[in-house]
Order: structure tokens, then sequence, then C-alpha cells
């Protein structure tokens, strides 16, 4: 089966386990083509077999698809949130079809050990957000079997046929209760605790969640209270927890009695703005729609300021706020310069959002702590001489507004376990202990130093020379470079090949 057939079934089969969970097909099908972008956006040769897979010519339709669906590599998809935050009994089910979508990405074009490691990864948020089984670990070669964990992962996991068969066998049985009860405000206040860093944030938010708290109370004892605006503007360079953050607002909210599902729907300006004046208006009041009964987290909210197409989003959000005010909170979010000018374009845009919560970087500590947390959630330990290193490496950084913070240290961890596996490519049988610790040369910059240095030094095309006569003649010398010259580069190419999988 082509890689293009291979995931027009995984999508196929996730539309027919949303469709029985109550989702729109359409939704989910553009949900299955944008995460399955968004896994093979860096692949060489992607664009074309995803294009074949859904039918769309268009080159830029792909990486549109993918900037859309880029948030979902480490957080779960909307729908997938929507369905949890329902307890619906089909979130599980729903998750491993995402999984196999994320997997039958993996197929498009030729992707590197460090696609399939943060491939396995996505797979695994989602399966852990709905409390699925069959988690995914990080990619890493299984030298004594020949195969990745992820392919051993694809194994466990029903084929694409199977998996839509599977959802209309079961159409008609009864569903299982919900597995996951909404979690009460002292959890979710807890859960927002035991966040590394964020203190302030952390004040802000409790202080938050107590004066509407309290606005309650007055109200149900039929006191006077002032009208207080729930909706909240983050500011923050990126990786600095504002998703995380808003996800549990959502949730806190909820315990509270002000939102009826507390879900969280996170979109950016490309899934608000149409491609012509009149369709925007449309396009982002279907989104708040999706949203209602929860939080709609506008992420770098500040580019809707930038033309008239953003601008009829904003007012389109403004008035949809106003339809919506008993039963949905917005987040806008984004670098604090930016924010102050887009709160400004629109005068009804600074009287709804009066509380203003900021998230500063991380410091070296955190960063570390956030890397060393990662690492364990993934089943890798960092070695103690590992944990310094990063902590040196963490220092170095400058912490300017390109800075990811948290997601810099994930992406370092991602680096250092396709390093990890690649330390281990010639050990036919890892113990356990090797296929867990991270060593400190995890972290350097480039992850194939040594067979470098041994392409340097001369592989077998040197060795040959070696091998030939101890003084060749002038003539032979010549005769011998030339040959060379010609075998050299193909050569060349093949190990530069190796060393970019």
């Amino acid at each position: 089966m082509s890689p293009g057939a291979t995931l027009r079934g995984a999508i196929d089969a996730l539309v027919a386990v949303g469709v029985q969970a109550g989702l729109d097909d359409a939704d989910v099908r553009d949900e299955g083509a944008r995460l399955a972008a968004a896994v093979a956006e860096a692949v060489p040769g992607a664009p074309d077999a995803w294009g074949e897979a859904l039918g769309r010519t268009e080159l830029s339709a792909f990486f549109t698809a993918a900037s859309g669906g880029r948030r979902w590599r480490s957080a779960p998809t909307a729908q997938l949130e929507r369905l949890v935050a329902e307890g619906s009994p089909q979130a599980p089910e729903y998750a491993r079809a995402l999984a196999l979508v994320t997997s039958a990405a993996c197929d498009l074009g030729e992707p590197g050990l460090d696609v399939l490691a943060r491939a396995s990864a996505t797979a695994a948020v989602h399966l852990a957000a709905a409390g699925a089984t069959g988690s995914l670990a990080p990619v890493g070669p299984v030298p004594s079997a020949g195969r990745t964990t992820l392919e051993q992962a694809r194994d466990a996991l029903p084929s694409p046929t199977a998996a839509g068969a599977t959802a209309v066998a079961t159409a008609g049985d009864e569903p299982e209760p919900a597995e996951a009860p909404t979690r009460s405000l002292e959890e979710l206040l807890a859960e927002l605790d035991a966040l590394i860093g964020l203190r302030r944030v952390k004040r802000e938010i409790r202080e938050q969640a107590q004066l509407l708290r309290v606005e309650r109370l007055r109200t149900d004892a039929g006191l006077t209270s002032p009208t207080i605006t729930r909706h909240l503007v983050f500011l923050g360079n990126p990786g600095t927890g504002k998703t995380t953050v808003a996800r549990l607002v959502a949730g806190i909210y909820q315990a509270l009695g002000l939102l009826a599902q507390g879900h969280l729907v996170e979109v950016d300006r490309s899934e608000l703005v149409a491609g012509y004046l009149g369709q925007t208006a449309v396009k982002t009041s279907e989104v708040v729609g999706t949203a209602v009964g929860g939080v709609l987290f506008v992420d770098e909210a500040y580019a809707l300021a930038e033309d008239q197409y953003g601008a009829e989003a904003v007012n389109t959000l403004v008035k949809d706020m106003e339809d919506h005010r008993d039963d949905l909170v917005v987040i806008v979010a984004g670098y604090p310069g930016p924010m102050g000018r887009f709160l400004a374009t629109n005068p009804g845009l600074e009287s709804r959002f009066s509380t203003t919560i900021t998230f500063d970087d991380y410091s070296d500590d955190e960063l570390t702590a956030i890397f060393e947390l990662a690492a364990r959630k993934a089943d890798f330990e960092p070695a103690p001489q590992t944990v310094d290193r990063f902590r040196e490496i963490a220092r170095s950084q400058l912490r300017d507004e390109g800075f990811g913070n948290g997601r810099w240290a994930r992406n370092v961890l991602d680096k250092a376990i396709l390093r990890h596996a690649w330390r281990l490519r010639d050990v036919a049988e890892p113990t356990v202990e090797e296929l867990r610790t991270l060593l400190p040369e995890d972290l350097v910059d480039a992850p194939h130093d040594e067979a470098d240095e041994q392409l340097d030094a001369g592989g077998p095309a040197a060795q040959a020379e070696v091998a030939g006569d101890d003084a060749p003649d002038a003539a032979d010398e010549r005769a011998d470079e030339r040959a060379d010259d010609q075998a050299d580069e193909p050569a060349d190419e093949r190990a530069d090949e190796q060393e970019s999988a």
C-alpha cells in the first residue's frame, strides 16, 4: 500500500470514530489532515504524498495545514479536547485513531530519526490526554530486532481498515461510562501549584478564581455584584506555559460553575481569517461556536492587527463575546509590545480584557527541572552529569523574544533522545539502563561526530589504498587519483545521506 493510501485510510478511520462520537465529519477530516501535515512538515517529499492522499494539488495547502496543526505536535487536538471535556467514552478510541494518523504521516516522504522521535511523542500526548492505553515511547533503534519502537507501536495499533470497521461494528453498542469525572477546584489549583516556576501567574490565577467564586456566591445570595470581566490577556515569550495555564483556567472556571464544559479551543490568525472580506466573520463565528461552554485561546493574537481581514475577525470576536458572555471565556496571548497595539485596535477590546497576566521567562534551574521532568515522563533518566551539562547550556542561551523557554528545553530533550539512539547503534542488545540513561554527550550539537571522524580518517576507500602497492610509480598514482576522485563523490553523497537520516 502506498504512503498516500495508508494516510487516507487512517484519516477515514479517524472520521468513522469521530462521527460515532458525535463530531462533524468535515471537522474531523480537516483535523486529521492538519495533524498529518504538521507531523511530516519537515520531511522531504511529504507535501506531494500528503496531497495525493487527500486529493489536494496545491503545494501551499500542505504548508497551510501544517501551520494550523503545528501546536498539536505537543498538545491534544481540538476535537479530542472536546471529547475529553464532555467525558465521551469514545475519547480513548479517538486518541488511538489520532495516533494512527500520526504513524501514517511518518510514511510520507523520507523522515529522519528526529521526525520519528517527535511523532511518537505526539502520539503519546494524545493517548495520554484521553487516558488511552498503548502510549508510544520516544523513538530509538532496537538493534536486536532491527526495528524502531515506533514501528513496534504501529503493530499494536489497528490497521486503518480495521479501525474503521471496528467503529462501524460498535456503533450500536451501549456506550461505556465516562472514565474521568470532572475535577474539583482543589484538584485543579493543586495542579496549577505543581507547575514549575510561574510564581506570579499562580498567585494571579488564584486571586481571579477567588474573586469569581465570591461573585458567584453573592449572586446566589441575591446580593448586588459588580460585573467582573472573566476574559484574560496572557503576556509572555514562547514556551512559558501560557497554553497549559489556559487549559487549567478552563477547568477552574467550570469547577466554579461559570462554564458548562470547560474545554479549551486553541486558535491563531489562520483559523479565524478567511481569504475574502465577508467570509472572515462567518469563519470566526464558527470557531467561537466550537468554544462556547469553554475557553477560546487566541495565540499570537497581535497578528489580527495587521490588516482589514484581521480587523474583521476582531470585530466579530467582540460581538460574539457579548452574545455568549455567560458561557464563553476568551484568552488572548502574545508578546507584551505587540499585544498592547492589538488591544488598541478596537474600542471594545480593552474594556473586555481588564485582567492581564504576565508570564516570566524560566530561570536556569527551572529549565533544568523542566528538562528532567520531561525526560522522566518519556521514561528516560538523565545522569547527574547530564543535568549539570544541561544547566550549563541553559546558562549560555540568549534570552530574547525568540527564546523558546520550556519549548526549548523539550527540543533539547528531543535531540538528546535522537543522539542517544545513534549512540547505541552498535550495541546489539542494550540493557534497560542503557536504553533509559541520557549521558552528557547526548546533549552535544553534532550527534554523528564519531562517524564523521571515521569518514575523515578514511573508510573502506582509504583502507583499500593502503592495501595496494607500497611504492606505485607516478603514472599509477595519477591513475589511482582519477579513479578515487570519480568514486569519492558518490561515496560522499551516500555518507551525507546516511548522516542526514
